[in-house]
């Protein structure tokens, strides 16, 4: 089990590029991505007593910075009551994801596709807000961060046949309530 290393003084030289084209196909703002970069390296220093040395540098970043920009579509929602959803789910680290399927491509819309797409960025909270607490962590973790199946489990003391009941059961109910609420 590779035990990793944190080094911050090295970060912003080492990984903002990185995580900037990260983030800017996400959120098609400079100044947002910027800020989120500013709060990923912030909450990372803040946490960084917490990293276990399972994952790479760069990927422990990546899945804080991806909460931060699920958290800053999450504002948008509450405050306007809409945004416009560019968030893929395909990492060169992932190959893809159940999710990815159901979000629109973001450089090819018509203002009817990007009405759809505000709307299923707000079910697909409002569905996950319907899951029991640790399923949507591991729903989440899994489908939306990335992590992989061994650091959810030990994180939760869960096997791995208990994580794939648990992930089994979350998709099922987001299908469920996407097709009862946005399909």
């Amino acid at each position: 089990m590779p035990n990793h290393k944190l080094n911050p003084e090295v970060w912003v030289d080492r990984y903002s590029d990185y995580l900037y084209n990260f983030t800017i196909v996400r959120v098609n703002n400079h100044e947002v991505a910027k800020d989120l970069i500013s709060e990923t390296f912030l909450a990372g220093l803040k946490s960084k007593d917490n990293f276990k040395g399972e994952a790479s540098e760069r990927t422990w970043l990546i899945s804080i910075l991806k909460r931060k920009i699920i958290d800053y579509y999450r504002k948008i929602n509450s405050k306007k009551g809409k945004a416009e959803i560019r968030m893929s789910y395909y990492t060169d680290d992932y190959e893809g994801d159940w999710l990815e399927e159901r979000v629109s491509d973001p450089f090819d819309k018509t203002a009817e596709d990007t009405m759809e797409n505000e709307e299923l960025g707000i079910a697909i909270f409002e569905c996950l807000d319907t899951l029991n607490e640790k399923q949507a962590t591991i729903f989440k973790m899994k489908t939306i961060d990335g992590f992989d199946t061994e650091a959810i489990c030990n994180e939760f003391n869960i096997t791995p046949s208990n994580f794939w009941v648990i992930i089994h059961r979350a998709r099922k109910a987001m299908a469920d309530c996407l097709e009862e609420n946005w399909f």
